[in-house]
């Protein structure tokens, strides 16, 4: 069953642009545009801060919080707003929309806020909240339609908000467990997503947006390639020596690298909103093979952290946000000058906060504030570009 069905149609230029407003139709509307409007500001308030442009005013609490709203913020607001969406389509069952939308997009909007609280348990019971609702709201048409083969999203969600908690009260002095494990934790549960959603959808995109092009598929690289972070998210939890995660990791990233290269990405860099999914997924092979690197101490391990959150959960968010936007919202699937602009920016933030320090360490600093910059930008780009896209009716008059 295909993932997101959106079929190229004729293009929509012409046609006027509908009335109404249409944020709470369906799930990918509102949480992208928040995630785009949260990747576009916090960013550069962190930065600023880490910078010390501040006068050594703290608004977030160290690097730690930093990490946990990248992933527990943005990521897991955009990989909620596609399951919601994806969600009707596997079953043609209804997922949340209207009130009960709004309600779990609240959800989400008190565990950004309440972190500014003196109550530390207040955003950890708002993010629990939210990671509960959103299981739910999947798991509900799943089991309606009997759709078993994507159970398993549910226990993803569960598991976020896991690793979620156990940050929370880890950070509150009531969890003796290590604040990293969690962050590493919930890093591993989103590559896995962004693996087995990679794996579904590049190939069938690439196939259908790029006439001529087939790209093959070995089950047994199929099978390795999620199998191989499911094996590195299993070390993890077990708190697993370098020894141990070294190998793992550079196996993981000779798979994918040979499953990227099946799909013959070389082929799509004439085709925009095909090519950034690509280049996405190739970082998670970048990130992979630096991962192996920092447990043989060749590379700071920080270099593999960014690659995999700059440049694959950056990219592919990105991708997959202009994409289905522009499909579930009845416009040709085209990138414009925008989309285009989004996509290099997001790569240019991953160059420099990658290689940077890693050819010149004493530029660390410039390279934080130059890829904050430019995530910004990108991100920045995206939410004025799409919040018409997103907040207006469908252009062919359809539900969603």
């Amino acid at each position: 069953m295909p993932l997101l069905t959106s079929p190229d149609q004729p293009s929509a230029h012409a046609t006027p642009a509908p009335t109404g407003f249409a944020l709470w139709n369906l799930g990918f509307r509102p949480f992208y545009l928040l995630a785009g409007l949260f990747a576009t500001l916090s960013v550069p308030v962190w930065m600023a801060q880490y910078a010390g442009w501040l006068g050594g005013y703290v608004i977030i609490a160290g690097p730690l919080w930093h990490a946990h709203e990248m992933l527990f913020g943005y990521a897991f607001a955009v990989i909620v707003g596609f399951l919601f969406t994806a969600g009707r389509n596997w079953t043609n069952q209804p997922t949340p929309t209207g009130a009960s939308l709004a309600a779990i997009a609240a959800l989400w909007v008190a565990g950004r806020v309440l972190v500014f609280t003196p109550y530390a348990l207040a955003p950890a019971a708002a993010d629990t909240a939210f990671a509960l609702a959103a299981a739910v709201a999947i798991a509900v048409p799943f089991v309606r339609s009997g759709n078993r083969r994507n159970y398993f999203f549910v226990a993803l969600l569960l598991g976020m908000g896991l690793a979620n908690l156990a940050f929370h009260l880890g950070m509150a002095g009531l969890l003796d467990l290590p604040l990293q494990s969690s962050l590493q934790v919930a890093l591993d549960l989103v590559l896995f997503i962004m693996v087995v959603m990679g794996g579904r959808v590049i190939p069938m995109f690439t196939m259908n947006g790029v006439p001529g092009v087939f790209c093959a598929r070995l089950p047994w690289i199929e099978g390795l390639a999620p199998g191989s972070i499911l094996v590195l998210l299993a070390a993890d939890v077990a708190g697993a020596p370098d020894a141990i995660i070294g190998p793992i990791a550079a196996v993981a990233a000779a798979t994918h690298a040979a499953r990227l290269i099946l799909w013959r990405p070389w082929l799509t860099l004439k085709t925009p909103i095909v090519w950034i999914l690509h280049l996405a997924y190739a970082w998670i092979v970048l990130a992979l093979a630096l991962r192996a690197l920092a447990a043989w101490d060749l590379v700071p391990a920080g270099l593999a952290t960014h690659a995999l959150t700059v440049g694959a959960i950056g990219g592919l968010t990105l991708g997959m946000m202009t994409r289905t936007s522009l499909g579930h919202t009845g416009r040709p699937l085209r990138a414009g000058r925008a989309e285009v602009f989004c996509y290099v920016a997001i790569q240019l933030a991953a160059l420099t906060r990658v290689f940077l320090p890693l050819v010149f360490p004493p530029f660390y600093l410039h390279a934080v504030i130059g890829s904050g910059l430019l995530w910004s930008l990108a991100f920045g780009v995206f939410t004025v570009s799409y919040w018409p896209i997103l907040s207006r009716p469908r252009l062919d008059g359809r539900p969603g």
